[in-house]
């Protein structure tokens, strides 16, 4: 996943698109899962990490992520992926 080059992320978990002028609030979880975009995580490892930090299994993680990403695609907040 990547986020789109424009957007910005704060740790608190504002997320601004200048492109729409959009913002966005996201809970502690939602900002470590755009942190860990921003490294170019995959998928995969994002599950690994949230599940590890937040003491979550990794299958609600999994489910949870593609909720969130179906969501940011909504928002268009993440590039396409070809």
């Amino acid at each position: 996943m990547k986020l789109k080059k424009n957007v910005a992320t704060s740790e608190a978990g504002f997320v601004f698109n200048p492109g729409t002028g959009d913002s966005f609030s996201v809970n502690q979880t939602g900002a470590e899962i755009i942190s860990l975009f921003k490294e170019k995580r995959t998928p995969e490892e994002v599950i690994r990490i949230i599940s590890a930090k937040f003491d979550v299994e990794e299958k609600q993680i999994e489910i949870d992520l593609d909720d969130f990403v179906s969501q940011l695609y909504i928002y268009n907040l993440l590039e396409k992926q070809d």
